[in-house]
Formats: C-alpha cells, sequence, structure tokens
C-alpha cells in the first residue's frame, strides 16, 4: 500500500542529519508494515496532481500556523476536501490534524492556555495514552461529522475521526524521546517557558505509546478502523 506523505514543514536544520525531516520520522514510525510511501513538499508548493497518487494520505507538523497566509495552505486545503470527498483515507498529525478541521469546517486557533510540549497524557476512551506534543495552537471547534476519541485538561480535541474516512491527532506519535528533546533545544529557548522545557527534559527516560499509534495509524490505512 503507497502512503502520500504531504510534507507541510521540514525540521529545524540542526536536526536534519542525525534524525532526518519529519517524512523520514513518518516512514520509521510506519516501518515493517507493508507500506512504501512517497513525500510530496506541499510546504515548497510540490503537489500530487491526483487524489489517486496514492493509496492513503497523511499530513505531518509544521511550525506554520494553519490559520496563517502562506501559499501552500489554500491547495492544500483544496486537496484535503477532494481526498476526503474521494474517501481514499487520510491521517493528520498537528499541524495535519488542524489544517484537516479547517479545511473541512472547523476552527483552529492560538491556545490562550499556552504550549504543551514534551510527554502528554491523554484519556483515550478510557485508555490512558502517553505521547509527546508540540504546539500552542488548536482545534477549538470540530467540523461537523468528527468525533473526538481522545482528550486531556489542556487539549479537548487531542484526535479526531471522521466516520472510516480520516484519522487526526495533534500530539506527534513520530517524535521519539531523542527527538523532542533536541527539538527543545533548537526551537524552545526564548520560546517556550523555561519550566516546561525543563519538564521535557525530565521526562525523556519515559516511555511512550508511540508504536501503539503506529499500529492504529496501519489499521485505519488498511482496514479503515482502529480496532
Amino acid at each position: 500500500m503507497k502512503i502520500g506523505i504531504l510534507q507541510t514543514g521540514h525540521a529545524p536544520d540542526a536536526l536534519l542529519e542525525q534524525h532526518g525531516d519529519y517524512d523520514d520520522l513518518f516512514q520509521r514510525l510506519l516501518g515493517g508494515r507493508g507500506f512504501t510511501f512517497r513525500t510530496w513538499n506541499v510546504v515548497d508548493m510540490v503537489f500530487p496532481d491526483s487524489v489517486s497518487d496514492a493509496d492513503g494520505w497523511l499530513v505531518t507538523g509544521s511550525k506554520h500556523g494553519a490559520y496563517e497566509d502562506h501559499p501552500f495552505i489554500p491547495p492544500l486545503e483544496d486537496l484535503i476536501r477532494d481526498i476526503y470527498a474521494a474517501e481514499v483515507p487520510m491521517v493528520g498529525v498537528c499541524f495535519g490534524h488542524q489544517i484537516i478541521a479547517q479545511a473541512l469546517g472547523g476552527k483552529v486557533e492560538k491556545f490562550k492556555g499556552g504550549w504543551a510540549v514534551g510527554r502528554q497524557t491523554y484519556d483515550w476512551q478510557g485508555h490512558e495514552i502517553n505521547l509527546n506534543a508540540w504546539h500552542q495552537d488548536q482545534v477549538v471547534v470540530r467540523p461537523m461529522g468528527s468525533d473526538a476519541i481522545a482528550t486531556n485538561d489542556f487539549c479537548a480535541n487531542a484526535a479526531l475521526i471522521y466516520d472510516r474516512r480520516i484519522f487526526t491527532v495533534q500530539p506527534h506519535p513520530e517524535f521519539g524521546n531523542a527527538f523532542i528533546g533536541d527539538l527543545a533545544e533548537a526551537r524552545g529557548k526564548g520560546v517556550v517557558p523555561d519550566g516546561q522545557l525543563a519538564k521535557v527534559h525530565a521526562n525523556l527516560d519515559k516511555p511512550n505509546h508511540n508504536a501503539e499509534l503506529a499500529d492504529m495509524m496501519a489499521r485505519f490505512f488498511k482496514e479503515r478502523s482502529l480496532q
């Protein structure tokens, strides 16, 4: 099964040599599950010709805001709506989670409560899930036809499901602890409060449920189900 990665941003230059770009992180996360991959750098205005160019689509994270004025955002929203209409399975993570919601009628804004960075705990339909996050923006109004399947006190819409068509998550299952620690150094200082950055580093030895999320994503692509 061919997964088309719609890359909406690039990892910081300081992290590329050791960790690779965002598409590399997803290929490692989903590796060994029967997928092939092709990346379209939509952030650089490189788009697929058709929604049928892949069997499933994955929209990555980005440093940009979904509500900001960037040339790639309107055509990406059009593509998202086309993928949804064609009923090709799609997964979105962080910015991907947000831009999909926005494209389908939801609302994204910079959350007045501040940042979520590093290891976070979510109520996933009664099951506790721990994942690394890095965001200030949030989906504050869900699109019609979507349901929240994960939440916590900071992020009400931490994961959304849209029938059997779309599955999106706000945190980053593709971010391992080494990556999130390096990201805190590269992009956190002077931006994220020092106390939160200290907590990122304090939690780097604790496990997360990245593999469990990878299994969910794989099942969704192949079976249109998370179970």
